[in-house]
Order: C-alpha cells, then structure tokens, then sequence
C-alpha cells in the first residue's frame, strides 16, 4: 500500500496550498468559460489519458478511475485533465497538466505571479461574493471560505478557522457554498445553508456548526429529515428552509457560488483567500501562520 499511497500523492494536488478534499468533474450550469485552444494547446485524447492512468495504476486491482474533465489549463500550452479516482479510502479527484509536446505531465498547483499577484482574485471575490458574512463589511481584509457540508476536511477545519475569526474581529469572513461532486448530500446540504441565511445570518453559523458535528449521521437517504431538523434548532423553521432548498432559486445560488470558485480556480475544500491568497489543508497550517496570514494581508492593504 506504500506504492499505493504514494502514487495518489503524486496524482493529487497536494502541495502546501491545495485544498484537502479535492472537487470532482465541473458542472455545466453556470460554468466560467474555459480558455480558448490556442495553437500551443493539444489537448491529449481521453485514450491516451485512459492509457496514462492504466500504466499508472493498472498494477492495483482495487483503483479504477473515471475521466471527467480535458480542456485547456489556465495558462497558454497546457492541458488540464482531471480524473476521479475510486480507491478503497474512497473517491479521490484528481488534477494533473500535459504540456504541449504530449510528453510530460506536469503535477502541482498553478499559483499566480507578478508584483501583486493576488489583486486579481481578490478583486473577482470583492465583486463575486454573495455568502453570509461575520464582520465589518469595510475590513481591510476579507476571508473567503468555499466550503462543502459533507466534507470531513471542512469539519476538521473548523476549529482553525474559529480560532483565526477570534483572533482577527476586524476582518470580515465570508461563507460560500462549495460542493464537491463527490458527495451525495452536499449540494442538498448547500441549498439547506443558502435558505437558511436568506432567513437569518445568525442561524446559518449555528446551522453550519451543528451539520458538521453530525455530519457522520447524515445520508443522501435521510439528509431532508436531518437538514430539517438541524435548521429548525438554529432558530428558523425547518420545514420552509426544507420548502426553500427545493425551489430553482437555491440552486441558481448554490451554482453560482461554484461558478465563482471555479473562477478563482478552487480545485478542493475548504479553501480559504485572505485577500485573494489562497490558502489550502487549513487545518494543518499553524494558528500563527494563519494570523500572520491576515496581519501582513491588513498591513499590505493600509
């Protein structure tokens, strides 16, 4: 399994800022245009990926995969592929890039560069973001967290993220939906989420923080029951967030919010920008880091 292991390492988006649990195949609704194919960019055939991952992984009976993505990459000359893995730890996705010679495979994040090289999310989050927010609206900084309900990263996260909103009251913290394909009751859990802070900003932090303690408890087959009830403890009627979660509106909200991840490139959850930065595997960056993260964002902005 060591083998094993390792070649999921080398096929996942790990590093230092990668996300922890790692998006499935994109969704056609409300899809960000991808960049157009220049004459760099070959885009290798679903054969030659399919054969890549079979001498990949062929050797494990117990891994298949499933190609859900070829298109061109962010960058000129590149190809992103994404694939999900089905393992025995269960669905991994993953993202890798072709260079234009159909030689190479490059593995690792994309990041931005330049002398401010994080003003152009920050500025497509200041316009795009539409989630429940905690603090100063004016902040000189602003935390984004694109979260998944049904991701146990998300939940191990969120002790970390508390303690950075305790430490930092003077940066606003803003909520968007973000979930993963991979889940079966995760786009059901945003929706839930959405209407209820339509109904009440308060209860959408309780609604939020009593769905990942039970999350263990909550399936794809008793999610409404669950989600209904979960609401109802957090201050708003259960039975017309359930009313809510159903209706087109919610849906247009939960697939806009993944719009706007996509075009700030989040690839998994939760994945956090503290003005624009992306930061990933939040529940493995030190407290202080994370505070250091903000202060030098709020010094920066001054």
């Amino acid at each position: 399994m060591r083998s094993f292991t390792k070649l999921i390492l080398i096929l996942t988006l790990a590093c230092g800022l990668a996300a922890a649990q790692t998006a499935a195949a994109d969704k056609p609704v409300a899809k960000p245009a991808d960049p157009p194919v220049s004459a760099s960019t070959i885009l290798p055939s679903e054969t030659t990926v399919d054969s890549f991952m079979q001498q990949t992984f062929g050797y494990e009976p117990q891994v298949s995969w499933k190609i859900s993505n070829i298109k061109p990459a962010p960058v000129p000359g590149l190809a992103q592929v994404d694939v999900v893995l089905a393992t025995p730890q269960g669905p991994q996705a993953s993202r890798f890039y072709v260079t234009a010679d159909g030689e190479h495979a490059v593995v690792g994040e994309i990041i931005p560069f330049g002398a401010k090289p994080y003003d152009p999310v920050k500025k497509t989050l200041e316009k795009g973001i539409t989630g429940p927010s905690r603090g100063p609206k004016n902040a000189a900084v602003t935390i984004v967290e694109f979260g998944d309900l049904q991701c146990p990263a998300c939940k191990a996260a969120q002790p970390a993220i508390e303690g950075l909103i305790a430490a930092e009251p003077n940066a606003r913290f803003v909520f968007q939906n973000f979930p993963l394909e991979m889940h079966n009751w995760a786009a059901k859990g945003a929706a839930y989420a959405d209407c209820v802070a339509q109904a009440s900003n308060d209860a959408f932090w309780k609604f939020v923080a009593k769905t990942y303690e039970t999350q263990s408890d909550i399936t794809a087959e008793n999610a409404d029951e669950k989600l209904t009830a979960i609401a109802d403890g957090a201050g708003v009627k259960g039975a017309d967030i359930a009313a809510c979660a159903s209706t087109p509106v919610a849906k247009a909200h939960v697939d806009a919010s993944l719009a706007l991840g996509k075009e700030v490139n989040v690839t998994g959850t939760p994945t956090l920008f503290i003005n624009g930065r992306s930061i990933g595997n939040v529940s493995r960056v030190p407290a202080d880091t994370l505070k250091a993260f903000v202060d030098f964002a709020a010094k920066e902005g001054k």
